[in-house]
């Protein structure tokens, strides 16, 4: 392994930018690093193209916030072949080589990666800009050597640890009942994870519980016993209890945008529309000290009144789509803002075990104990035809190679969240062959592993299944890659 002086590489420098010769050959394979953590990453040949959203989608989209789950209303994508994009780290791999190129800093901003294969070129931006033009220490670090030398050399020289959290096995209840739940199905449900789970799984409850997203308590018709109950109903069966919620998103129709308009963020004077989920919901703004308090108090009671020991946050992009602007963070970059957004939460969690996605993965470095790796795991091969042309719709098509290109964070950055898998016949219209090959993937590259079957209705043919995939999930020992022909 060794470590690359990139200033003979320069053809231009500036404060905004650095530009690299960066030539490839057509066998090399390229992996730029999306957005955030539900964008498509898979290696590329060095002439590919990823398309740009289809104009019919864009205009018609509009209203939806199509475009504000990913980095298409602020960066886009030109569609040209051979001209690519990431954050935080990229990679050029010629046979088990790997040449990474990779931020050892996202405090300052962004390090966003452009490549043109006709211009042989690698530009390098922050969304902040570089120090001053002749700074030296610029936060960037090139690498050549195995895949496990060169990313082992990034994060020592990060200075980036993964915090102590274990690898985890459990149940997530989104998948199959998705916000359709109650006390009455979560009973259910841990009867029949208690013929498969063992002591010490994690039961995740998911979306769903809550009065609406931005108002953080029990919904009083579905969950009439409160969340403490659950929680203690979860214990008893000797599992650790999860909870899904989206802190730094509201739907529009909640209590909190209604009450304290003043949280939610707004851009050139309007509410930052975030996405149409839940009928539509606003990023809040992190600069708000009511905000802040506010979640303060709703994280103290999730984990200290009610007893939950993991949070699983979601959405999180929708706490800096944008440059602060205001307080005294003002002119602080996106990716200045998503990094204090999640030292937020840390403060806010304490030691509780936090599960991040929908994030930028940078900022999270570190950060949370498990993060997601790829988009969601739809219950169909490619998810909604509509929605294919957006980096981050469902997809486990997508998720299958998330799982396996982002394979090197795992226990480096944090713990890989791989998503659900499925072994059951209803309810999901992927082949029995599918399903086998997505579960593997996700027992050999996750450290956490969660299924969303109603696992009282197994046969014994998917009980023994699960079984084995404990087994490789626990010792790795699943080395198939033949999947990668699928995607």
């Amino acid at each position: 392994m060794r470590i690359i002086d990139i200033d003979p590489m320069i053809k231009s420098r500036s404060i905004s930018e650095i530009v690299l010769d960066f030539g490839c050959k057509s066998s090399d394979r390229l992996f730029f690093n999306g957005y955030q953590a539900w964008t498509t990453s898979h290696e590329m040949p060095p002439t590919d193209t990823v398309p740009p959203l289809r104009p019919l989608l864009r205009v018609a989209g509009k209203p939806w916030g199509i475009s504000k789950y990913g980095d298409d209303f602020f960066l886009g994508r030109s569609g040209k072949p051979g001209c690519f994009h990431g954050f935080t780290y990229m990679y050029r791999r010629s046979g088990d080589i790997f040449t990474l190129i990779a931020s050892t800093d996202e405090t300052n901003g962004y390090t966003i990666f452009y490549y043109d294969s006709m211009m042989r070129s690698l530009r390098i931006v922050k969304d902040a800009g570089f120090t001053s033009k002749y700074d030296p220490d610029v936060h960037i670090i090139m690498l050549e050597g195995t895949e496990d030398e060169v990313f082992d050399a990034w994060f020592e020289a990060s200075g980036i640890k993964c915090r102590p959290a274990a690898p985890l096995a459990g149940y997530s209840s989104w998948y199959n009942r998705f916000d359709k739940i109650t006390d009455e199905t979560i009973t259910a449900d841990l009867e029949g994870c208690s013929t498969m789970l063992q002591p010490g799984d994690l039961f995740q409850i998911d979306d769903g519980w809550q009065k609406n997203v931005g108002d953080w308590e029990a919904h009083p018709d579905k969950f009439p016993r409160g969340m403490r109950a659950s929680v203690e109903d979860i214990h008893d069966r000797g599992y650790l209890a999860g909870l899904w919620l989206a802190p730094f998103s509201a739907a529009i129709s909640s209590d909190l945008v209604r009450n304290h308009p003043d949280w939610v963020l707004r851009h050139g004077g309007k509410p930052w529309y975030a996405g149409f989920n839940w009928g539509g919901f606003y990023g809040l703004d992190i600069d708000s000290p009511g905000l802040r308090d506010h979640l303060s108090g709703i994280f103290d009671r999730i984990f200290n009144d009610w007893g939950f020991d993991l949070v699983k946050l979601d959405f999180l992009y929708g706490a800096a789509p944008w440059p602060t602007v205001r307080g005294p963070y003002m002119g602080e970059s996106r990716g200045g803002r998503m990094c204090r957004a999640m030292r937020y939460l840390r403060e806010w969690c304490g030691d509780g075990l936090i599960l991040g996605c929908g994030v930028p993965l940078g900022p999270a470095f570190g950060v949370v104990d498990y993060c997601r790796i790829g988009c969601d795991t739809a219950l169909d091969w490619e998810g909604a035809p509509v929605m294919r042309q957006i980096r981050e719709a469902p997809s486990t098509r997508n998720a299958l190679g998330d799982i396996y290109y982002r394979r090197q964070l795992d226990g480096r950055a944090f713990l890989n969240d791989a998503d659900v898998f499925f072994l059951r016949k209803d309810n999901v219209q992927l082949s029995d062959e599918v399903k086998l090959t997505h579960a593997h993937a996700c027992a050999q590259y996750g450290s956490l592993f969660l299924m969303s079957d109603n696992m009282g209705e197994y046969d014994e043919e998917q009980r023994s299944q699960y079984r084995e995939l404990r087994r490789i999930w626990k010792d790795k020992d699943w080395t198939n890659t033949d999947f990668l022909e699928l995607i």
